[in-house]
C-alpha cells in the first residue's frame, strides 16, 4: 500500500497484529496504527460510496450477472473520475469473496490470470491492483461522476420501472444487478445521469 501511495486499511476480523506484523511492515507501520477493524462487512463498508470487489473467478455466461468482472486495466482508467470513497475489498487468502459480499458491490475486477491458475497469493493480487491504480491517478479527469445518492436514486428508479412494466418477478433480482453491473461499468456523468433519469421517470409516469 504504501508503495503506491495508499494509506487507509480496513480489515474484518483479522487476525492479532502482532510484533512480527510490524516487523514485516518496515517503513509502512503507520499503516497498520492507523488501520480500523470491524467484526462485520456491512460495518466496514458502510460509509463507503462505491464498493469494488476483487475475485479470479468470473462468470462466462452474461446472464449471470453476479460474477460478470470488468480487467483491472479498464477498471483503473475509470476509477480515478468517481466522487467519494472508494473501496476495493479483497478476500480471504483460501477462499476469496462469498457470493453474498460480491452481490453488495457496484462492480467486480479481475486480473487476467493463466487459465491453468487462476487464483492469485493475496498479497500480490493486492500490488497488481492498487500499482494499476497508481499508475493511472495522474491523468486529468475529463467528466464529473455521479454520486453515492444519485446512483442509489438510480438503482431505486429502475427497480420502480420494472414494477410499473409488471416485469416478471423471478426475475427481477437478476435484473437489478445486471442494471448496477452496467451502470457501474459505464461510470456515468452527470449529465448522462440526468438524461437517464428522465428517460426512466418519463416512462414510469406513462405506465402509471
Amino acid at each position: 500500500m504504501a508503495n503506491f501511495d495508499f494509506k487507509n486499511l480496513i480489515m474484518i476480523n483479522p487476525c492479532k497484529l502482532d510484533d512480527e506484523c510490524y516487523a514485516r511492515a518496515m517503513h509502512a507501520q503507520n499503516i497498520l496504527k492507523n488501520s480500523k477493524t470491524y467484526k462485520s462487512f456491512k460495518q466496514a463498508t458502510k460509509n463507503i460510496d462505491f464498493l469494488v470487489a476483487t475475485s479470479s473467478i468470473d462468470s462466462e455466461n452474461e446472464k449471470k450477472h453476479l460474477r460478470n468482472s470488468i480487467l483491472i486495466n479498464n477498471f483503473s482508467k475509470k476509477i480515478h473520475d468517481l466522487e467519494g470513497n472508494i473501496g476495493i475489498i479483497f478476500g480471504r487468502e483460501d477462499y476469496g469473496l462469498y457470493n453474498n459480499e460480491i452481490s453488495k458491490c457496484d462492480m467486480l475486477v479481475k486480473i487476467p490470470t493463466s487459465e491453468k491458475y487462476k487464483s492469485m497469493n493475496l498479497s500480490h493480487a493486492v500490488s497488481i491492483v492498487l500499482y494499476s491504480l497508481f499508475i493511472e491517478k495522474f491523468k486529468e479527469k475529463e467528466k464529473k461522476q455521479i454520486n453515492k445518492m444519485e446512483k442509489e436514486k438510480l438503482y431505486t428508479y429502475f427497480s420502480e420501472l420494472l414494477n410499473h412494466i409488471n416485469y416478471p418477478e423471478h426475475k427481477k433480482e437478476k435484473t437489478q444487478i445486471m442494471f448496477k453491473r452496467l451502470i457501474a461499468r459505464a461510470m456515468p456523468s452527470k449529465w448522462e445521469y440526468h438524461s437517464l433519469m428522465g428517460v426512466i421517470s418519463k416512462s414510469i409516469e406513462k405506465n402509471k
